[in-house]
């Protein structure tokens, strides 16, 4: 797939809990990222703690394992041109009173501590976090007549 990569998308309980997470699903997906993966589940204190070992140690890792695991949530798998990047963006900044209006977390957030929405940092990021939820063989390739559209056009064409 030309220009394309994977990430790993979280919608927090705090956006489950608010009926927010069709108004997410519907971003993500206007914006053109096609959803190869998708759970609805109740986190449990093992993944919590394999998700976010790079954090361990840290002050806010106890405060971040009981939120995350307080009610149910979404996990995604999203394919598409700079998704990483274009759905971080669209994200906005993790301090929802810092986010631009018209993210996610600019139109919804209303705490640094529950803002919604987890989206990878990175390629690595993503393949870590991915497996965490997603065994390869539960993504799923297809192709959309949409990408024509959506994906950037070869450099020699203006």
């Amino acid at each position: 797939m030309n220009n394309h990569e994977r990430t790993f998308v979280m919608i927090k309980p705090d956006a489950v809990e608010r009926g927010l997470t069709g108004k997410i699903l519907s971003r993500i997906e206007r914006k053109g990222f096609k959803i190869i993966g998708m759970k609805f589940l109740q986190m449990t204190k093992t993944k919590a703690e394999e998700l976010y070992a790079p954090h361990k140690g840290k002050p806010f890792f106890l405060p971040l394992l009981e939120f995350i695991t307080s009610a149910p949530l979404v996990v995604l798998a999203l394919e598409g041109p700079d998704c990483i990047r274009q759905i971080r963006k669209l994200m906005g900044s993790t301090n929802c009173a810092e986010a631009e209006p018209g993210t996610i977390r600019g139109d919804f957030g209303v705490s640094i501590q529950n803002n919604l929405i987890h989206g990878s940092d990175s390629p690595e990021s993503a393949k870590r976090e991915m497996a965490v939820f997603f065994a390869e063989q539960e993504l799923v390739s297809y192709q959309r007549t949409v990408e024509k559209w959506i994906s950037p056009a070869p450099a020699s064409v203006h």
